[in-house]
């Protein structure tokens, strides 16, 4: 099975392996090897996820590193698709941190990607056997070259793959029906000197012609944002060219997030 319970580090592109386990252990697993439970799930775990419109995680969707490999989250889920081999994680992993923070669950109806927004809903279709399940997306993973996507074991077993371990599937992204598009900031900055902060607010406001935003929260830290930006095409070629200038740390954030 792939590495699990990344934690996103605030402030840096890397994603470590250091979250802890319910043994206590920091950073390491009880078994050394994946396995499946002890039982089979109820009729009540093999029902799939219900969608929602919930915020999105904004510490778990910023790009990050594993293995050497940089990768960038999707900002947009709405019409992904992919095909490619599934596989799934069990009891290694259960009650371990998943990359945005919730506790892994192998009986939920939950999966891993690379770079679909945490959280997300897809419908995983298996294309041996015609078989679907709608999965919600709280972890990354797996970091294999050939597979696309890790289920959990009650995700799998639904799709009838749990003995052979992997699959060829179908993934498609699913939103609620008349969700509004979010708006989106480009977080630019953050410091702890608000006077700095509102010069460079200023500075980029007269730059790019944008509306700037300074978010306070109890920590001390002042986090300069521009927007809104209702466009998303707009957003990101304006986060190319912050980029391009000194500020290589700016990522995109919607308007729920927090961080």
């Amino acid at each position: 099975m792939t590495f699990r319970a990344l934690v996103l580090l605030s402030m840096c592109l890397l994603v470590a392996a250091c979250s802890s386990g319910p043994n206590g252990n920091s950073g390491r697993y009880s078994m050394t090897h994946d396995a499946a439970p002890m039982r089979q799930p109820t009729a009540i775990e093999l029902q799939d996820a219900v969608i929602t419109d919930e915020p999105k995680s904004a510490a778990a969707n910023r790009p990050y590193e594993v293995n050497g490999k940089h990768y960038v989250p999707v900002f947009d889920e709405t019409g992904f698709t992919e095909q490619g081999i599934a596989s799934w994680y069990g009891r290694k992993f259960h009650g371990y941190q998943t990359s945005n923070g919730e506790t892994y669950d192998m009986f939920a109806m939950t999966a891993a990607h690379k770079t679909l927004p945490l959280p997300s809903f897809v419908r995983v279709t298996n294309l041996d056997n015609g078989k679907s399940v709608i999965v919600r997306v709280n972890d990354r993973g797996p970091f294999h070259q050939d597979r696309i996507i890790d289920l959990s074991y009650s995700a799998a077993y639904k799709l009838g793959y749990h003995l052979k371990g992997t699959a060829r599937v179908k993934l498609e992204a699913l939103t609620l029906a008349g969700s509004k598009p979010r708006t989106k900031y480009i977080q630019v900055a953050a410091g702890s000197k608000l006077a700095n902060i509102q010069a460079l607010a200023m500075q980029l406001e007269q730059d790019f012609n944008v509306p700037t935003h300074i978010k306070t929260q109890n920590d001390g830290i002042f986090r300069l944002r521009l927007g809104p930006i209702a466009d998303e095409h707009q957003a990101k070629s304006l986060l190319e060219q912050l980029k391009s200038r000194q500020f290589a740390q700016a990522f995109l954030l919607y308007d729920d997030q927090a961080l």
